[in-house]
């Protein structure tokens, strides 16, 4: 006979069982995150760069037309990390370097620490660059199981180096041994060993594959900028070839998935962390800027979702969507739940509006509040402004006045003749002592951002600014500060960057 007490304990047991399997049974989830990729250099997009798996992804998939990201990479992997504005992080103002004694706050609880919460295993390889200036801030200890890759934000991609010394990390082990490996090929690696290994009965897979390319400085193996030997720019040539083997890459992965039975439960989201960079070959064009701005070149990130769970399948959302969405969204697809009380979200849960084509959720985006709050000189970084996105309408604050950068490949083609009228003399005419002190744009009207309409639309204009007075108020102070020189000291330690604090 069994007890009344055991009998309780069984069940009770039983039911907890039940209800940790059933949140663990998500879809695996596969983010992957290209550094610094423009709006020009995808297929789907009318590139000339071959990125013929990206391209197939995408079309079967649900590509994002009116979705953002931050202009800079630490503020868009915090965004996709916390679900908040950069403003609410304190991580608004530039990017956090090899010295900087900061990174995303540690009270902040992480996407990969929530899907931890329900079962998933969570895997990063690629780029942190979200601080490392104690261990806390480190990718496995901010909720990856594991983490295989580097902590700034750029590096040599054969050598590793970073300001001097060395930037390679499996888990916390320093990886001593890949110099001469171009960084693609070894990130990639990892990420096939990382599904091929998944045991999908203990729960559901989260890898964050956060390329190193296409970020400077601009390296690709010679057989893939041979490729391109028909554009003139050798420069764009090379970049050309770093977001092919990127693309090479991405189907390599996604064979893997396949390969170990996991394709069909897998939902894959594809994201630029922000726009171009024209001088390491990176364009937006027919968008306006680059990025480091809040112009659409800076901001319009080129995404796209793919999976089997989608209801509906090759489309383009028009919804709007912001990088912060991811936090919310993924976490309510993966049974998890949101502390709204504990931790204020500024994304929403975008799923139906990706996957049934359903109005968004968001009717504005703030793009980032960065003002003057100490000597620009002290730390090496141009202030953005402001930006702010209310339904159509977009107003600029204090920023600079840059133009459009034409692809050196497009240059005389008739894409380029076609805009003519409607970008007038596109070419860059940035300046540093050049600044829009206020500037009102309808975006679903004129996406290129060509017919400034503050002096005709006063009141929109005190409308957005009425607005951004409710974000000041929220504005946490960014904890940026000149670099530490212990940082250096230990590196020259261990000659390899590593925590100081």
């Amino acid at each position: 006979m069994i007890s009344a007490v055991s009998f309780f304990i069984f069940l009770t047991s039983t039911i907890l069982h039940i209800f940790v399997t059933s949140a663990a049974s998500g879809p695996n989830i596969l983010f992957v995150f290209v550094d610094d990729l423009g709006w020009s250099d995808v297929g789907f997009h009318g590139s000339k760069i071959q990125t013929p798996n990206v391209d197939k992804l995408a079309k079967e998939g649900v590509i994002l037309d009116n979705y953002y990201v931050q202009p800079m990479c630490s503020p868009s992997r915090a965004a996709l990390m916390s679900g908040k504005y950069p403003i609410h992080l304190g991580l608004q103002h530039g990017v956090i370097r090899s010295e900087s004694p900061f990174g995303l706050p540690l009270n902040i609880t992480t996407l990969p620490q929530k899907l931890k919460e329900v079962g998933y295993s969570t895997h990063m390889v690629g780029k942190w660059h979200l601080g490392f200036y104690n261990w806390d801030s480190t990718p496995t200890y901010r909720g990856f199981d594991t983490f295989y890759g580097f902590y700034n934000g750029d590096e040599d991609h054969y050598t590793h180096v970073v300001d001097d010394f060395l930037d390679f990390r499996d888990n916390e082990e320093i990886v001593r041994d890949m110099n001469g490996t171009y960084s693609v090929n070894a990130f990639t690696e990892r990420a096939e060993h990382v599904v091929k290994s998944h045991d999908a009965s203990n729960g559901p897979l989260f890898l964050y594959m956060a390329f190193q390319n296409v970020h400077s400085p601009v390296q690709a193996p010679k057989q893939y900028v041979d490729k391109y030997s028909f554009i003139d720019d050798t420069i764009r040539q090379t970049y050309a070839g770093m977001v092919d083997i990127m693309d090479e890459a991405v189907g390599n992965i996604t064979g893997a998935f396949k390969e170990a039975g996991l394709w069909d439960n897998t939902l894959m989201i594809f994201s630029t962390d922000n726009g171009g960079v024209p001088k390491h070959g990176g364009y937006d064009y027919p968008l306006r800027g680059r990025k480091g701005t809040l112009w659409e070149g800076g901001i319009r990130g080129v995404g796209f979702v793919h999976g089997k769970m989608l209801s509906r399948s090759g489309v383009k959302s028009t919804g709007l969507i912001h990088v912060t969405d991811w936090y919310p969204t993924l976490v309510n697809l993966a049974g998890g739940q949101l502390n709204h009380e504990d931790q204020p979200l500024d994304g929403y849960d975008v799923w139906k509006t990706i996957s049934n084509g359903e109005a968004s959720p968001r009717t504005e985006i703030l793009h980032n509040i960065d003002i003057p709050i100490f000597p620009d000189d002290e730390l090496g970084f141009a202030y953005q402004g402001i930006g702010l996105r209310v339904g159509d309408m977009k107003l600029l604050m204090g920023v600079p006045n840059i133009s459009y950068f034409i692809p050196p490949e497009e240059k005389n083609s008739s894409k380029v003749d076609s805009l003519t009228d409607l970008l007038q003399d596109a070419k860059d005419v940035s300046s540093s002592d050049a600044t829009i002190n206020v500037a009102l744009y309808n975006i679903t009207a004129d996406p290129y951002e060509k017919n400034d309409l503050s002096k005709k639309c006063p009141e929109e204009v005190k409308e957005l600014q009425d607005r951004l007075k409710y974000y000041m108020k929220g504005l946490v102070p960014p904890p940026n500060e000149p670099p530490d020189p212990e940082a250096r000291r230990v590196a020259m330690e261990n000659d390899a960057w590593t925590p100081w604090m």
